[in-house]
């Protein structure tokens, strides 16, 4: 770590986290607790835009919109009535079809199942363009950073909060260096082209940094591992990133440092990693990432859930 930067503590970052949970009141409308952009899901990969989906509105978000491929558009619905799926990523007016939606979204995902057709990445190079002038913050997961790999420059001096959630291996080809110890050295050019991002590297303990601070999730989960967890997190994470940029709690200043985007990532690995634990607790070998999204709303209601936000939660 560089002698610059600063690591934030577990306890500090979970108080400010339940600031950021919207409370339960009857003079909200319908959107207000987050409307997150799905973009993913081809014929190859439909479960993995679901778990991204289901995760978000799990955790509280209001409306999720996944924008996938023609061919997985009727599966994906299948999966769930609560998503609304838009066939727009492969429709021969893709830019036309997506550019309105756009507006309204809070968060924008891109990845998850996405995979690498080359008219589609070009495609959703192009919603990043777009996601740039409407200033849309993103999370970038899976086949989203396998964009960014061979196309760096499109997130250069991006104006939005950004957070990339790779493996280590993905992290590896990101920085052009596999030396695990300098993670944060080797992360120095990506912080010069774009200062507004966040960097989750997922692994045996989740490391979540910028350019100034950092904190390290560990000694949560197990050590099973199923397609899907990774999704879990990335849809966690978007609407986590949602709420701590519309909350005014999130402005307590560590050093005049915006930590917002770390506070988004290190609430959905910490949630991501105790429904692993539970789920693993039932289920052990056997455990999916679908038995993980049953236990979001457990682990969200002990560990980010303010009980003073939940007294009123009629219709």
């Amino acid at each position: 770590m560089t002698s610059n930067s600063k690591v934030l503590s577990e306890d500090c970052l979970l108080t400010r986290c339940k600031k950021i949970v919207p409370p339960l009141t009857l003079n909200k409308h319908k959107g207000q607790a987050g409307r997150i952009g799905v973009f993913g899901g081809s014929l190859e990969y439909t479960g993995a835009p679901y778990y991204a989906a289901i995760t978000s509105l799990k955790v509280g978000a209001d409306l999720v919109y996944v924008f996938c491929m023609k061919d997985a558009a009727t599966v994906i619905k299948s999966y769930s009535p609560e998503l609304i799926v838009l066939p727009y990523l492969d429709h021969e007016q893709a830019e036309t079809k997506i550019e309105p939606w756009l507006e309204r979204l809070h968060v924008v995902l891109i990845g998850p199942g996405l995979g690498r057709d080359r008219a589609t990445i070009k495609v959703v190079e192009q919603v990043i363009r777009s996601c740039r002038k409407l200033m849309k913050p993103l999370v970038i997961d899976a086949d989203g950073l396998f964009l960014l790999t061979n196309n760096i420059e499109i997130i250069r001096n991006y104006p939005a909060k950004l957070i990339v959630t790779p493996n280590v291996m993905e992290f590896s080809r990101l920085v052009g260096n596999t030396e695990d110890s300098k993670y944060r050295d080797n992360s120095a050019n990506l912080f010069k082209i774009c200062p507004n991002l966040t960097i989750l590297r997922k692994g045996p303990e989740d490391i979540i940094f910028d350019d100034k601070v950092e904190v390290k999730v560990v000694n949560v989960g197990s050590g099973r591992r199923s397609g899907g967890q990774g999704d879990v997190l990335a849809g966690s994470v978007a609407t986590f990133l949602t709420w701590s940029l519309q909350n005014n709690a999130c402005d307590e200043s560590h050093e005049s440092h915006d930590d917002r985007a770390i506070l988004a990532a290190f609430a959905g690995s910490k949630l991501v990693r105790e429904c692993n634990r539970l789920a693993f607790s039932k289920f052990g070998r056997s455990m999916t990432a679908l038995d993980m999204t049953h236990e979001v709303h457990t682990v969200f209601d002990s560990m980010f859930e303010n009980k003073g936000n939940a007294g009123n939660t009629s219709n």
